[in-house]
């Protein structure tokens, strides 16, 4: 029988075990040795990183900085997390990083072959995936120098209003502000200052407590003002530096004057505050009737994507246009108008039992008619037969996908709309 003071019959004998421990220490101290090798990681270094779930998710690593402590040689790292948007990319310190994990062969062949000629099956998915992120309109070189400019955030956070808001991306801020990681923006005239003092002398100065323009739309606390970029050029720029920190394909606008901003606010006793907006060009060759779209972070999963959608189509009815969104969109963006098409065809082709062509969808809704071909196709919903597009309505199957399109967002009341199409002043 084996006792605590005789471990020999599993162990082997007690001679043998103070070897076994100084095999470990040295093991440890090889492994430790090597981890110091690695160190700082090379930019291209893939590893597994521990998030904010507390599970380790694969990484690469961006970007390095040294940690400002004097005399520390240590370095902190911006991180892209390979199975996630963007916009969770972060600086992170060495502890949640597993060097265990490190593989020290980073795969440059595989970045310079998305430059090649020849199209490889890790070329056709990167660039697949690209896709979906909304960079339709660049090709693989142009791609890399949008991420290679834009790769990491330099604005961490914001405050607007009440709201302490993560950033997600980065935006070209004046060089003044390259070393600002916060920055406070006033939630009315949308200035922004580093520091918190500034704002508060800025508030007491301010005498906006709305956005800069004629409000268009006012339905319970819910209120819309159309801005005239021309007419508040500060404002419009002020708009799209904000609203770049959160969209990763977006241009910046420095060429203001040719867009109309349709700024959402939730009002209450102390002002009408920013929720959303959307901009949308003078006028536009194409009959784009968005050019942008953007719900801040508090304030989204509330439905005020879908009403933004939903009114941009009401102003293009009230010019008696059809309308379809700028590309490339967003991801989120994608999403939303998907599930926006979604509904309100699906809606109409109910109630007229499938009876209805692509033509009379597209006058009754201010769709164009490409868009509602391609939603209609991918809900399988239209065969071609002998020559032309039919629609197949069986209602069970209408009624399975408004179930998966999920609920609308907040209803436009058109009665409380008073507005009228641009038009330049001579």
């Amino acid at each position: 029988m084996g006792s605590i003071e005789d471990p020999s019959e599993e162990n082997g004998s007690a001679d043998q075990k103070p070897a076994a421990g100084a095999g470990d220490g040295a093991e440890k101290e090889a492994l430790k040795r090597r981890k110091a090798s690695m160190l700082p990681l090379e930019v291209g270094t893939r590893v597994l990183c521990r998030w904010r779930d507390g599970k380790y998710h694969p990484v690469k690593v961006i970007e390095r900085r040294k940690v400002s402590a004097a005399g520390s040689g240590e370095y902190e790292y911006y991180v892209h997390y390979t199975e996630f948007n963007r916009r969770l990319d972060e600086w992170v310190k060495l502890e949640q990083l597993d060097l265990e994990s490190v593989e020290t062969d980073v795969d440059e062949k595989v970045e310079d072959k998305v430059t090649s000629l020849k199209m490889t099956r890790h070329q056709k998915r990167k660039i697949d995936e690209t896709h979906v992120e909304g960079h339709e309109e660049l090709d693989a070189a142009s791609l890399r120098e949008h991420e290679e400019f834009t790769k990491v955030k330099n604005i961490a956070t914001i405050e607007l209003g009440k709201y302490e808001i993560e950033t997600w991306y980065f935006s070209p801020f004046p060089p003044e502000y390259n070393d600002c990681l916060k920055l406070y923006f006033c939630e009315f005239c949308l200035n922004f200052m580093k520091r918190k003092e500034q704002l508060q002398r800025h508030m007491r100065k301010c005498d906006l407590k709305h956005p800069p323009g004629d409000e268009i739309y006012r339905s319970g606390t819910l209120s819309m003002f159309e801005v005239d970029g021309k007419k508040n050029k500060v404002y419009g720029q002020n708009l799209c530096y904000l609203a770049k920190l959160f969209l990763d394909h977006k241009t910046l606008y420095y060429d203001v004057d040719l867009f109309l901003f349709y700024v959402l606010c939730e009002c209450d006793d102390r002002g009408c505050h920013m929720v959303g907006y959307f901009s949308k060009e003078k006028h536009s060759e194409e009959s784009y009737n968005l050019a942008c779209i953007l719900t801040l972070p508090p304030y989204q999963r509330k439905g005020y994507g879908k009403f933004l959608i939903a009114f941009s189509y009401e102003l293009s009815k009230k010019e008696g246009k059809v309308g379809t969104p700028e590309r490339p969109l967003s991801d989120l963006g994608h999403l939303s108008y998907k599930g926006y098409w979604t509904r309100v065809l699906l809606d109409i082709l109910k109630k007229h039992k499938g009876n209805i062509s692509i033509k009379e969808l597209s006058d009754m809704t201010a769709i164009k008619a490409e868009d509602i071909l391609a939603t209609l196709q991918t809900l399988e919903l239209i065969q071609y037969r002998k020559g032309q597009h039919v629609i197949c309505a069986d209602p069970k199957v209408l009624d399975r996908h408004l179930i998966q399109a999920g609920r609308g967002g907040l209803e436009v009341d058109v009665s409380k709309l008073i507005w009228t199409p641009y038009k330049e002043q001579g």
